[in-house]
């Protein structure tokens, strides 16, 4: 791995002169109201995870991808930022990872949309610093839910933002051929070294070469499917596959702290001019 590079926020280009995004915990109740009157009723809720990331990222990574990348890119755009939900769900197993019940997750996100709604927000923002198959579903299923059961709401909008989503370079390395990096690979380790350098570890340790080439094959492979009985009325019963001890689906090797400010400043561009298509809709 190349040395890590230390960036100072006063080098990454500022956009957006007049905007910034305002922490909602900063504000009075005076101030929350002007901002709701005159500047934005957009909010914007950072959620990650506590979640294994190998030997060499701490586990709070993907807390790291939402809470730095909101306070490096604040500057471009006008919203509020509310408190980060750093509890979902993995669905790996590996020491130190936090798993929430998808569905109490996805209820609790719809709670707190629910109280934005209450205080005046019109569009309501989650970026998701960590994403995994189940934990989307469950949060995508319960806002459509939450929307469709209350009509009432006919000018609100709620979005999920993948933050992977926003950056080219983070998307083709998510789709290289055959074999991709998802987790804890040279996109995550190239934005610790960006985000916190002093947290990334020099050492890096993976599973055996195998199991390494199907976790870079497919982001789920490291799922364990069984049934008691072999009918398709059988509900399967999924855990983590004992072979997979380490958890790392990537290139990490590959990881530069340059990789990692590019992918910030990409996917900085594309959440401004998101967030400028809700505050003016």
């Amino acid at each position: 791995m190349q040395t890590a590079q230390k960036f100072s926020i006063l080098s990454i280009a500022r956009k957006g002169g007049q905007n910034t995004a305002k922490y909602i915990e900063h504000l009075t109740v005076k101030e929350l109201e002007d901002v709701l009157e005159h500047e934005t009723r957009t909010a914007i809720l950072p959620v990650g995870i506590v979640e294994q990331h190998g030997y060499h990222l701490p586990l709070g990574t993907d807390m790291y991808n939402t809470s730095e990348f909101l306070r490096l890119s604040q500057d471009r755009y006008n919203a509020v930022i509310l408190p980060a939900l750093n509890y979902c769900f993995s669905g790996g197993d590996l020491t130190g990872t936090m798993n929430i019940n998808p569905q109490l997750f996805g209820a609790f996100v719809a709670d707190i949309c629910a109280e934005c709604v209450r205080n005046g927000f019109k569009n309501i923002v989650a970026i998701l610093g960590h994403g995994g198959t189940d934990n989307q579903i469950a949060l995508k299923n319960s806002l459509q839910m939450f929307l469709r059961r209350n009509p009432q709401y006919n000018d609100i909008t709620l979005s999920l933002v993948p933050i992977w989503h926003l950056s080219k370079t983070w998307l083709d390395n998510f789709n290289r051929k055959p074999e991709a990096d998802f987790h804890a690979g040279l996109v995550e380790t190239s934005l610790m070294m960006f985000w916190k350098p002093e947290l990334v570890k020099d050492e890096i340790v993976e599973d055996d070469p195998e199991v390494c080439k199907m976790l870079r094959s497919d982001q789920d492979w490291f799922e364990k499917r069984e049934k008691l009985v072999d009918h398709e009325f059988v509900v399967e019963k999924v855990s983590q596959k004992k072979e997979v001890r380490i958890g790392v689906m990537g290139f990490p090797h590959e990881a530069t702290a340059e990789i990692g400010k590019k992918i910030f400043e990409e996917a900085a561009d594309e959440f401004a001019k998101f967030i400028e298509l809700l505050n003016n809709r």
